[in-house]
């Protein structure tokens, strides 16, 4: 079984469609091992768009999502990663497939509601980022 890390952005949770995002997921068979409601400070969120650091984009990107809580989970099941991905949909919401969370609910690139580990390396690092090995369960 693989997991991957899922965050729900402040933009999703400010206009109350966490619900909505979640259930995307479990519809498509993926199982919560973990999950958590958190306001990141800076570092944290330097620390997990580090790949991202040195980009044009970079501090607008740490000031909005340190902006308001976000919610971060562990997903599981099979091909969870490439699954999850398909859900979400592409970056920018205008260029996202209809039906997917980003196109459904994304406002703008920035503001697209979800984030998702995009390889099994990076979901690795992702999740001991938000969890210790303890609070993500199996069952």
């Amino acid at each position: 079984m693989e997991k991957s890390l899922v965050l729900i952005k402040p933009d999703a949770i400010k206009r109350n469609i966490t619900g909505a995002i979640i259930n995307r997921f479990e519809q498509r068979g993926l199982k919560i091992v973990a999950l958590r409601m958190l306001h990141m400070d800076e570092a944290l969120a330097k620390r997990h768009y580090a790949v991202h650091q040195g980009k044009p984009f970079f501090d607008g990107l740490v000031k909005y999502i340190t902006s308001s809580p976000t919610i971060a989970i562990v997903f599981e099941g099979n091909n969870a990663i490439e699954l999850i991905r398909k859900t979400m949909g592409a970056t920018d919401p205008v260029k996202a497939e209809k039906g997917t969370i980003r196109a459904d609910f994304g406002v703008d690139i920035q503001n697209n509601t979800v984030h998702g580990s995009d390889s099994p390396e990076n979901a690795a690092k992702e999740i001991i980022i938000f969890f210790a090995e303890k609070e993500i369960f199996n069952y």
